[in-house]
């Protein structure tokens, strides 16, 4: 089997970390989504991956180069356009060639990884199988409705009214008449081949779809909220350990990471927690389900539940951040000098919380 991962999109709903960034570099418990989805691709035994990029492709192929270092093939295809989730499968015919294959949006992030559903669907003559999860608002989603047997009735992107509560995932695995399906389709009224009427083609033409219906956790990482949780979701799995140094002033717990290089200097740290390579954490307090990534500097400050991306300095902030998502190379200080007032310099699309 080979796999096929969809790196391309903006990212709108996480501006504006992702305004300049590819939302799939995004980092998770210190670690960007895009590799966490190569490690499960490569640990159901995949070496052959095809990474469908967009207008953030440049990024995307610094980043993950060509897959040596997790002992991996990487082989870029480009998408002109984001025209769907069917038409980069359509794209990809010349890498995929009459292979099996599982594809896996690279914004994504699910419990337990994709190996028994790999393993499940190799051994099956299948066409096709999709991952489906119970979700609060399927209206957002591709949905699938099943029938007493639990056989797919049929697939609808996005309905106003939902007929369950069952949203396909963004894993599916396909064999190669996908294609057909895939050329069959016409775009829909938002002018995208979509992957639900391909798989809905697939059923109306005698082909098998399987649902599996997953029964952990699984985030797509699209907005903020999402982001977090899935942070505070993969942090609680983390097996933790301490390469860096911790003064005799410090104190943390059996639950916090603290990379190589990093220095903690009179200070408290609660986990689940993780702190970057080469940052500095002085007098401060980082508390549970709050990620820090590689060269940062936390002073004179309190940071919880958020997320603070690489190479940024936090410094004498006299009130807890919390709930936040703190871009690259941001500084956020406190200057005690008369006349107090907020002086920013902000981004499109930012928000900010004053008290």
């Amino acid at each position: 089997m080979k796999g096929l991962i969809l790196s391309g999109g903006k990212g709108t709903r996480l501006y504006p970390i992702t305004f300049n960034r590819a939302k799939q570099l995004v980092p998770v418990a210190n670690k960007p989504v895009l590799f966490r989805v190569i490690e499960a691709i490569k640990d159901a035994g995949i070496d052959d991956i095809g990474i469908v990029i967009g207008d953030t492709g440049a990024e995307i192929r610094q980043a993950v180069g060509n897959g040596s270092r997790w002992d991996v093939k990487i082989t870029y295809i480009e998408q002109d356009a984001p025209l769907g989730l069917a038409h980069a499968v359509k794209i990809s015919h010349d890498f995929i060639g009459d292979e099996r294959f599982v594809m896996f949006l690279g914004d994504n992030v699910i419990e337990g990884g994709i190996s028994d559903l790999i393993r499940q669907f190799a051994s099956s003559d299948w066409n096709s199988q999709i991952v489906l999860t119970e979700v609060d608002e399927p209206q957002h989603y591709g949905v699938a409705e099943l029938d007493n047997d639990g056989k797919i009735v049929r697939l609808i992107e996005k309905p106003r009214t939902p007929p369950s509560n069952l949203a396909l995932v963004g894993i599916y695995m396909f064999d190669k008449t996908i294609f057909d399906a895939v050329h069959a389709i016409e775009p829909s009224w938002r002018g995208e081949l979509e992957i639900t009427d391909a798989i809905q083609w697939l059923l109306e033409n005698s082909r098998t779809v399987f649902p599996f219906v997953h029964r952990g956790w699984w985030i797509d990482t699209g907005k903020t909220v999402d982001m977090l949780d899935a942070n505070n979701r993969v942090l609680a799995e983390l097996e933790h350990r301490v390469d860096g140094y911790i003064d005799r002033d410090s104190k943390i717990d059996h639950l916090v990471t603290v990379a190589r290089g990093a220095e903690v200097i009179n200070s408290v740290i609660r986990g689940p927690a993780i702190i970057g390579e080469d940052c500095r954490i002085i007098n401060s307090y980082i508390g549970p389900f709050t990620s820090i990534y590689d060269h940062t500097v936390v002073e004179d400050s309190e940071i919880e539940h958020s997320i603070i991306l690489d190479n940024s300095r936090i410094v004498g902030i006299p009130n807890r951040i919390e709930d936040s998502i703190i871009g690259r190379d941001v500084e956020i200080t406190y200057s005690p000098i008369k006349p107090k007032a907020y002086k920013m310099v902000l981004g499109d699309h930012s928000k900010v919380g004053l008290l």
